[in-house]
């Protein structure tokens, strides 16, 4: 019989009266993890049955607007390098870097 290792991933949100995110901490303790805070994060999954990808985007209300665009640039890179991982599409993977410039370019977010 084989040996199965069941992993955890906990995310902890504290809320404020208008159930916003105001502390957001998540622990995964084989990543050597434990509560750190964060102030933002992005989580999809996939829904095979009905071939969907669902998602949770959480953010707390003092995530600055400047640490949110390289957030965001920084998760398209990594999205790129992910989808050329899981699919060795090349052309695609090579297009969506090139978004990826793009995007840090009208952002501003590439030091000159």
């Amino acid at each position: 019989m084989a040996n199965n290792h069941k992993s955890e991933i906990k995310i902890d949100i504290e809320l404020d009266e208008n159930r916003i995110p105001e502390k957001l901490r998540w622990t995964a303790k084989d990543g050597g993890v434990e509560n750190e805070e964060t102030k933002a994060m992005l989580l999809s999954v996939w829904n095979s049955k009905n071939k969907e990808s669902l998602r949770i985007d959480l953010w707390t209300k003092d995530m600055p607007v400047d640490e949110m665009k390289i957030f965001f640039h920084q998760t398209l890179v990594a999205m790129s390098d992910t989808f050329y991982r899981a699919t060795q599409d090349e052309k695609m993977s090579a297009t969506m870097k090139d978004f990826c410039d793009y995007f840090a370019e009208k952002l501003e977010l590439k030091q000159k």
